[in-house]
């Protein structure tokens, strides 16, 4: 028999092996100042790429306000205990009517959180019969729900239409033999890439393979379609989404998140999603400041607008430059290089401390050896100016990446002593 705390200590995971060296630059960075394209890092002003702060809400005067005015009328604990229980309030259930309105939905449900509502709605909604058939690229609260499950599930290549069919094809044969049902899940903007998920072509599969549809809408809410009421608006094709999941985390800058679909499932998850039946409401402040950005949102297109007029300028000076962003279709801009992970974190370091630009890194295990990935996220608040100016700067880095200057390890040196 092994200690636990000995396995831990021989295998700290892909990402945790690292911690010693990365923890407070690479990993667990902390950005400090107000919320804005300019924020402090270890006392440096860096231009800031790295939040999801979509609309510029997180900073808002009316937002603000709001939070402060309901901190200071209702407290942080207000209401005690799950809605069920004790936990209820007519803000909560307004909140519901107002997001079922924006994504045109019969009903709504609250949740605490985001990636806890994702694994505990795949948890409730479907049972040992039933069959789940998903994205190969699914976001992990989809992954982590889909683990939970006890019947079987299948996965298809990542939006491609075809694979998904011959999936459908196997999962329609076995839920005929276990008298259970299909269960499609996939996102519609998906996070590292920023291409939509292909939800009009999905949808038109239903009627030959009778599945009911779950859309993880994180990166859409807010952000896509005409209204802001997400992907499913976007691409005409909303009343295909039986199951619409939107975060707060993201363009209503805030926590929680938020389930919507017909009344009768939605009173199905308040009696039966285990994340929300046994943890505490969300709090007032939480509510009442999410009713005044969900305001923001239905009264003020201008600030989606700006966010898209800021993200065509990044995106299209980008590829100007000869950057690849691979095939992003919303806000969400990756931009893609090859090189190794002494490469990767020489450059990001060199992006930091010598041109005053902070954005997130990713490679290996996320993504295959040999690329980098740099993601951008912009927002209403970002500037021509931000988007110059960074577009120079990784023009720079780009050449001395394949000039082979980040090969070096005298530049990790440099900075030893702040990693």
């Amino acid at each position: 028999m092994k200690d636990i705390f000995e396995k831990i200590e021989k295998n700290m995971g892909p990402i945790g092996e690292h911690s010693k060296e990365s923890h407070g630059y690479f990993t667990f960075p902390k950005l400090e100042g107000d919320i804005n394209p300019h924020m402090n890092f270890r006392g440096k002003s860096l231009l800031n790429w790295s939040l999801n702060n979509y609309l510029g809400l997180a900073n808002h005067p009316e937002v603000r306000k709001a939070d402060a005015d309901a901190a200071a009328q209702y407290g942080l604990a207000l209401p005690m205990g799950a809605r069920m229980m004790s936990g209820n309030s007519d803000n909560h259930e307004a909140l519901e009517r107002g997001l079922s309105a924006l994504v045109k939905k019969e009903d709504t449900i609250l949740c605490n959180f985001g990636y806890q509502a994702m694994v505990s709605a795949i948890d409730a909604l479907v049972d040992r019969r039933d069959v789940i058939v998903y994205d190969a690229e699914s976001h992990a609260c989809i992954l982590d729900g889909v683990r939970l499950h006890m019947g079987k599930r299948f996965v298809f290549k990542h939006n491609d239409i075809e694979d998904c069919e011959k999936q459908l094809e196997r999962a329609k044969k076995l839920a005929e033999t276990t008298g259970g049902g299909i269960l499609v899940i996939t996102e519609g903007v998906f996070g590292m890439r920023g291409d939509q998920g292909k939800l009009k072509e999905i949808v038109a599969l239903k009627k030959k393979y009778d599945f009911r549809l779950f859309v993880d809408d994180a990166h859409g809410i807010g952000t896509m379609g005409p209204n802001g009421g997400g992907t499913g608006e976007e691409q005409g094709c909303q009343d295909g989404i039986d199951i619409y999941f939107g975060t707060f985390a993201k363009s209503f800058a805030l926590i929680g998140g938020f389930i919507s679909s017909t009344k009768q499932v939605v009173t199905y998850l308040r009696y039966n999603m285990r994340s929300q039946i046994f943890a505490k409401s969300l709090p007032m402040p939480l509510v009442v400041g999410l009713l005044k950005r969900l305001e923001l949102i239905n009264k003020h297109p201008e600030y989606r607008q700006k966010l898209w007029d800021i993200t065509k300028k990044l995106q299209s000076g980008l590829v100007a430059a000869g950057f690849n962003i691979g095939d992003t279709n919303t806000p969400v801009t990756p931009v893609y290089m090859n090189g190794s992970i002494p490469e990767a974190t020489n450059m990001v370091i060199d992006l930091r401390e010598n041109f005053g630009i902070f954005c997130s890194m990713v490679v290996y295990p996320v993504i295959p050896k040999g690329m980098i990935i740099l993601r951008l996220i912009p927002t209403a608040v970002h500037t021509d100016e931000d988007v110059k100016y960074t577009i120079e700067c990784f023009s720079k880095i780009k050449d001395k990446l394949y000039g082979g200057q980040y090969m070096a390890d005298k530049i990790r040196e440099g900075f030893a002593q702040k990693l």
